[in-house]
């Protein structure tokens, strides 16, 4: 007599589960994930509501406290032309978390565009297009970047579209070797026997089976994003004055760290670093979560 299986109800339980509750529950047991999101989080509540609580105007100069240390009435102390530091930190997360997310999201919709077409008609299409984008991923980014700040001007939209145009090439690859692997399996065949059009099965069917290293890439993609955007604020052709952004504040006043007036850049400097910790906290946590 064989014996009988008995299944317990938290078994049950995970066999009932679709894939994407499995990711996030994965996603919800991860610390790493749970920190880095915190950090994030904590950085957009501060660029959405930020100026109601920063305890002085980031904009308002005071002479008179210029180059104040840190200090119970300036706690982040002020700086060349006595503002205060901490206000501006909190307030200047909004800028990099408008302009990084939105060059982000270009770059993940052209690159995921690409890839597809790229990995599903390969051939002379793959060969045309792979070696275009070669050509723009052998060019810094920042390079890039310049050029085209200065043919079309210092704008936020600027940024984003030169951001977001130039990491595209990037996520187009990583599209394309997935859309390779997919295009393989039956389930494609199985479409292209219904005579299913070419858009039809790049993204109802292929799509939604390349969905997760498609959001690992984004997530990288958005540290290197936030890097950008605070690299061209501090040569001065990303975000401009009189905004407390802090690639643009690091910028004003590192000269001042030679006089010993450190707080004016260490503060700012601090915010991008934990900003991009927190992201790439986020993008292991995705990519582990995906990977178990």
């Amino acid at each position: 007599m064989s014996a009988v299986q008995t299944i317990s109800p938290a078994q049950d339980d995970t066999r009932r589960r679709s894939p994407l509750m499995e990711v996030l529950f994965s996603l919800l047991r991860s610390r790493t994930f749970l920190v880095g999101l915190f950090i994030m989080l904590f950085w957009v509540a501060c660029a959405l509501f930020g100026e109601h609580f920063a305890p002085y105007d980031p904009l308002a100069d005071d002479i008179i406290n210029a180059l104040a240390p840190p200090s119970r009435e300036h706690w982040f102390g002020t700086d060349q032309i006595g503002r205060d530091v901490f206000s501006r930190v909190i307030v200047g997360s909004r800028d990099i978390l408008t302009v990084a997310p939105l060059a982000t999201l270009l770059a993940t919709v052209a690159g995921t565009a690409l890839g597809l077409l790229t990995g599903y008609f390969q051939g002379i299409v793959d060969d045309v297009v792979s070696r275009i984008l070669e050509a723009f991923m052998a060019i810094p980014v920042v390079i890039v970047a310049l050029l085209a700040i200065v043919a079309l001007g210092t704008s936020k939209a600027t940024v984003i579209v030169v951001i977001g145009l130039s990491f595209a090439p990037i996520i187009a690859r990583t599209v394309r070797s997935a859309v390779l692997a997919e295009r393989e399996l039956d389930y494609v065949a199985a479409a292209q026997l219904r005579h299913e059009s070419a858009l039809h099965t790049m993204f109802v069917e292929i799509l939604p089976n390349v969905i997760p290293p498609i959001l690992v890439e984004t997530t990288v993609r958005l540290g290197y994003a936030i890097f950008a955007v605070a690299t061209l604020s501090f040569m001065g052709f990303g975000i401009q004055p009189p905004s407390p952004d802090w690639g643009l504040s690091i910028s004003s006043n590192y000269g001042m760290i030679g006089g010993g007036f450190w707080w004016t850049v260490l503060f700012d400097a601090l915010a991008i670093a934990s900003l991009v910790i927190g992201v790439n906290l986020v993008t292991d946590g995705v990519q582990e979560a995906f990977n178990d």
